[in-house]
C-alpha cells in the first residue's frame, strides 16, 4: 500500500498562485509516475500535470504554460506550481501515484479561484 498526503489547497483570487505538495509514504517501488488530477462539481476527472520516474512531464491542454509539476525523489514528493490562476481551475485536486499495475489516489485538496 501507498499512502498520499497533500497539501497546500485553498482559496486565490483570479490571477494568484497556489502551490501543491502530495507526499506519498508506505510501500514505495523503485519506479513510479506522480501527477495531479482534478474533479470540479459535474465534470468528469481530467489531467492535470504528470511527471515520470525520470522526469518526463506532461500536462492538460488547459493548463500548459501556467502550471509547473516537480518531484523531489528523495522525499518521494511531488509539487505543483500553480500560476495565472482562473476560475475555471477551481476544483478537487487529487494526486496520483502509479506503479504498473497499481495505482493510488491521495484524498483530494480544494483548490477555489474566486475574487
Amino acid at each position: 500500500q501507498v499512502q498520499l498526503v497533500e497539501s497546500g489547497g485553498g482559496l486565490v483570487q483570479p490571477g494568484g498562485s497556489l502551490r501543491l505538495s502530495c507526499a506519498a509514504s508506505g510501500s514505495i517501488f523503485s519506479l513510479y509516475a506522480m501527477g495531479w488530477y482534478r474533479q470540479a462539481p459535474g465534470k468528469q476527472r481530467e489531467l492535470v500535470a504528470v511527471i515520470s520516474s525520470g522526469g518526463t512531464t506532461d500536462y492538460g491542454d488547459s493548463v500548459k504554460g501556467r502550471f509547473t509539476i516537480a518531484r523531489d525523489n528523495a522525499k518521494n514528493t511531488v509539487y505543483l506550481q500553480m500560476n495565472s490562476l482562473k476560475p475555471e481551475d477551481t476544483a478537487v485536486y487529487l494526486c496520483n501515484y502509479r506503479a504498473t499495475p497499481f495505482t493510488f489516489w491521495g484524498q483530494g485538496t480544494q483548490v477555489t479561484v474566486s475574487s
